[in-house]
């Protein structure tokens, strides 16, 4: 038996854009016990925030660690889904480059039929087809100790996230 299901805990790696909000708003969602930003599904390893900015490939990333019992991944998806744009390659807001691609990198096998069955249903949405990456998680580096919890530390910080959507899934 696997750690994961021994004491009712999940991960899952969503790519959103800037990590700063995209973190905040994961870290709201009852259930969801634990939030990190990081690098995920490049091709170095350890890559500085200076190198993801230069284009290194990989992608501002939030491992979400959430309780199964209290919220499900499909769930987790449908806000997700919310504060992004799905259709638009490689940009969230005002942020532009391969860093903030969109995606959902999965770790256990089990998980990706029930993402691909939500991207189904959100591309019914869009004429245009969705710019979001469904893969396996092939590795993700914590970022630098100043990226973490950003919009805790500094309230005021740029997010293409709107407060709204904060109120909205605190409830």
């Amino acid at each position: 038996m696997d750690m994961q299901r021994a004491t009712g805990v999940k991960e899952i790696y969503l790519a959103g854009g800037c990590f700063w909000g995209t973190e905040k708003y994961l870290s709201l969602i009852k259930g969801v016990v634990e939030t990190e930003v990081g690098y995920a599904n490049g091709p170095t390893a350890e890559p500085s925030y200076e190198e993801v900015c230069s284009g290194s490939g990989h992608a501002e990333a939030v491992r979400v660690v959430y309780r199964v019992d209290e919220v499900s991944l499909t769930r987790i998806l449908e806000l997700f889904y919310e504060v992004i744009d799905p259709v638009s390659v490689n940009r969230q807001g005002f942020d532009v480059g391969v860093q903030y691609r969109s995606g959902v990198y999965y770790v256990q096998e089990e998980d990706r039929k029930l993402i691909l069955q939500s991207l189904q249903t959100l591309q019914r949405r869009y004429e245009k087809p969705l710019a979001i990456e469904a893969e396996p998680l092939r590795n993700f580096y914590p970022a630098e100790d100043y990226h973490q919890k950003y919009l805790d530390k500094n309230p005021h910080g740029y997010c293409h996230i709107g407060e709204e959507e904060f109120q909205k899934v605190k409830q």
